[in-house]
């Protein structure tokens, strides 16, 4: 971390402390939880006697903004144990993180009249505050335990100026614009239901339009490259998840088993086990190598409710899942193969900044170190051979090896989790996975676990939110509507749907009793890219008047140059 974001860090950890005290002051008996710095700011966790809605937030400030004018300063105190435990003798929460503590000496800070239990550091006094803000309640179970109380958790942004608050806040304000939950139900995407269950998708029909082109491309672009799609059960008997070791080291994410005839199976929360059947349903030599199977094939992991959001994070999802069983010699190659394509996904769908990031072997892991090491060479050597950069994160790889992360940048600089590429030795050597050599012995293969989207429902919202619900051409549900300004203007403008519908254009027609500017403003609001408005003079030349949903007005054209024109639009992919 480099000193400024360390000041920074220090600044919203202390803004915290700051906003501890004023809801103090609201709250004498409020309980408290904790309160660090967070990206962009900070939040504390509260057990108060009663609700905090929206309208709390600016008078929560108002106490704050006069605690920052005092100048208080923080002071930092040693105490011992038993001390402590004096100090906060009212407060739950802080006497269970003071039992945590393995420290006989321990911390705390004051500013005013509060004090918390803290390792610091602080700022110097409470002017040393920039400009900040407070965003936004929501629960937050007490150590993200469902089983531990729900708090209260009161979130802020804060930094050094005001001007940088400023742009901080537009940004949040066109994040919101863009959040995918909301244009999900604007654009009539997806919908997910309690009657259902939390993190379970209902895809409509405009959001199962754009995922069939998505996969349609998908799979086009993976048979060229030498994929044959497969498809796999969503269910699977226990004991190959066992094998595997998805069963011990992510027991916690999978699903109850479920008894069928005697027999225990799992919902599968992977692909690459019904993949390892199929490539061992018959003896492969290595003449044949690499393989390469891809499928579409939807997992399902238990997430907590508490993390739960939109698309980003479900129950059950689709991974555009592939893998590669190839020869030591052939790593290299493949996983190149992988990034260009990956590369190319993320072009084609409006991604121009990424960042690489090679994960590495963690604390619990199968196999032995000098395969981690062989699998990480492995990925180093391929991101050497294409020329790329990239950041590293100790410990941060599967159970069954390293991998290269792809974190895409949106259009207002968030990361999002994209493409994966995972080397894996521990599989094969688990489920015995082997080819016959050019000695005609047996050798085992090494699987290369890739996804170059990720899940189709993290796409899907990144993909919203970059475009801000404005598909381009090729992908938007409808990419042309007719509109015509009057009934008699219906009949020519009922022959121009039919003319772009038999081009294969996706197109349809207002006829409501509407003024005109009204189904534009409705047709914009659905960022429909075309809007071909039919009046009498587009009548009389057999015509349409062609409006983007940019509102660029390109006036009179003929049928035959406005279905050119959606088709190039669409065909570009731009």
């Amino acid at each position: 971390m480099s000193s400024v974001e360390g000041d920074r860090e220090v600044m919203r950890h202390s803004a915290s402390h700051v906003l501890a005290e004023a809801v103090r002051e609201l709250f004498p008996d409020a309980r408290f939880g904790i309160g660090p710095a967070i990206e962009d700011g900070f939040y504390y966790d509260f057990e108060l006697p009663r609700s905090l809605t929206p309208d709390d937030l600016p008078g929560i400030e108002a106490i704050m903004r006069r605690i920052v004018a005092s100048g208080s300063p923080f002071t930092r105190r040693e105490v011992s144990r038993e001390e402590a435990r004096s100090l906060f003798a009212a407060q739950p929460y802080k006497l269970e993180l003071i039992d945590d503590l393995q420290d006989t000496t321990i911390s705390v800070y004051t500013q005013g009249g509060f004090t918390d239990l803290c390792r610091g550091p602080h700022v110097a006094s409470s002017r040393d505050i920039g400009s900040f803000k407070l965003t936004r309640i929501a629960g937050a179970y007490w150590r993200g335990d469902e089983s531990r109380p729900m708090l209260q958790r009161v979130y802020g942004v804060a930094f050094p100026t005001e001007t940088e608050l400023k742009e901080h806040l537009e940004k949040l304000e066109e994040a919101a614009r863009r959040d995918h939950r909301r244009l999900g139900k604007e654009l009539d995407l997806f919908s997910i239901h309690d009657e259902i269950g939390p993190g379970l998708v209902c895809w409509h029909a405009n959001g199962g339009l754009v995922r069939e082109l998505i996969e349609d491309f998908w799979k086009a672009e993976h048979r060229r490259r030498g994929y044959g799609i497969v498809y796999t059960p969503h269910i699977g008997r226990l004991e190959q998840w066992k094998q595997s070791g998805h069963w011990e080291f992510y027991r916690e994410n999978l699903y109850s088993p479920m008894e069928i005839d005697g027999q225990q199976y799992l919902l599968k929360p992977m692909n690459c086990l019904g993949h390892i059947l199929i490539f061992k349903n018959r003896l492969r030599s290595y003449r044949e190598l690499p393989v390469r199977m891809a499928e579409l094939g939807t997992v399902y992991r238990y997430e907590r409710g508490g993390v739960l959001y939109g698309l980003t994070r479900v129950r059950g999802f689709t991974q555009d899942d592939a893998h590669i069983f190839c020869r030591p010699d052939q790593i290299q190659s493949e996983v190149v193969g992988v990034i260009q394509l990956a590369q190319f996904m993320m072009r084609t769908f409006g991604f121009a900044k990424y960042k690489m990031v090679l994960a590495t072997r963690p604390d619990h892991y199968a196999g032995t170190p000098e395969v981690w090491d062989q699998a990480t060479k492995a990925l180093m050597a391929a991101l050497d051979t294409v020329g790329l950069s990239y950041e590293e994160d100790p410990g941060g790889g599967a159970f069954y090896g390293p991998k290269i992360d792809v974190k895409l940048a949106d259009a207002l600089g968030r990361d999002w989790q994209g493409p994966t590429i995972q080397v894996d030795f521990n599989l094969p050597q688990r489920f015995n996975v082997c080819y016959i050599g050019e000695d005609g012995s047996e050798h085992l293969v090494t699987m290369i676990h890739r996804t170059v989207l990720g899940s189709m429902e993290r796409f899907f919202a990144c993909l919203v939110e970059n475009c801000g619900g404005a598909f381009p051409v090729w992908l938007s549900p409808i990419q042309a509507r007719v509109i015509p300004i009057a009934d008699r203007h219906v009949d020519h403008a009922t022959k121009i749907e039919e003319t772009l519908r038999q081009a294969d254009v996706r197109v349809d027609i207002d006829v409501r009793s509407e003024r005109m500017g009204s189904k534009i403003r409705d047709a914009q609001m659905a960022k429909i890219p075309f809007m071909l408005v039919v009046g009498d003079k587009e009548v009389a030349s057999e015509g349409a008047s062609v409006r983007l949903r940019s509102g660029e007005d390109l006036g009179l054209q003929s049928i035959a140059d406005i279905e050119r024109q959606i088709r190039s639009a669409a065909d570009s992919r731009v």
